[in-house]
């Protein structure tokens, strides 16, 4: 579910590797319309990090929430899952093949933390500077996934019937 588009942004979902690809396209569609796209490269890497950790470590479940705000010129990017233990950023091996998603998340945001949320879980966030947002689109983005009409013209140029668009994100 995508909420107040012009400034708000928040996808419920199962942190599983299929969904994680698909909010990453959200994401990056959502800061198109904002007239974002220099930040889609950071905010898409950061909330694949926070979403892996999620899928990895989250207990009992791997229910969580995206939230993107824009607010003046900065742009918040959060994932609150249940699970209250904190993360921690680890010094990994050189050769180790996890350990640094925090810290990847850390070197490519403006800052980041962890609000823990008691016994209902926690929230992990990360910031990225925004230019002014005061030329924000009015109308939100059509629905993503859902078919958009095209207009299809005959091979005598004349107008033919309409029929649905095919959508680039998977169910």
């Amino acid at each position: 579910m995508i909420s107040k588009p012009s400034r708000h942004c928040t996808v419920e979902l199962q942190a599983l590797p299929s969904r994680i690809g698909q909010v990453r396209r959200i994401v990056s569609a959502q800061l198109r319309y904002w007239h974002l796209d220099a930040l889609i490269d950071q905010a898409a890497l950061g909330v694949t990090e926070l979403l892996s950790n999620v899928h990895r470590h989250a207990q009992p479940d791997k229910t969580c929430t995206v939230e993107m705000e824009l607010l003046l010129d900065r742009l918040t990017v959060s994932v609150h899952d249940h699970d209250p233990r904190l993360p921690v950023v680890r010094d990994a091996e050189p050769s180790a093949t996890s350990g640094r998603g925090l810290a990847m998340v850390a070197a490519v945001s403006e800052s980041w933390g962890v609000r823990p949320e008691g016994e209902s879980g926690k929230v992990v966030w990360f910031t990225l500077p925004a230019p002014s947002a005061t030329a924000l689109p009015t109308r939100p983005p059509r629905d993503i996934g859902r078919p958009v009409p095209v207009l299809r013209r005959a091979v005598d140029g004349r107008r033919s019937e309409h029929a649905p668009a095919r959508s680039a994100v998977a169910g």
